[in-house]
């Protein structure tokens, strides 16, 4: 995995998060058919950028992310 591949994944992300409001790391993983490290990866490339915000689910404590606009 190199930093091209790292900004195609970001890329796959953000088009999953600008189609919804908020997403779990699981749908993420639906919607872009990435692996744990490769989701990961794309979401520090995001946060990094000041691009997407994280918050936690009040009832599964499941981690949300949000595009920052």
């Amino acid at each position: 995995m190199n930093t091209e591949t790292i900004g195609t994944f970001a890329g796959l992300v953000w088009n999953s998060l600008n189609e919804a409001d908020v997403l779990g790391l699981k749908q993420i993983k639906k919607m872009t058919k990435l692996k744990d490290k490769e989701v990961y990866a794309a979401l520090g490339w995001l946060a990094r950028e000041g691009k997407v915000a994280f918050e936690e689910s009040a009832e599964d404590k499941e981690l949300l992310v949000r595009l920052v606009k």
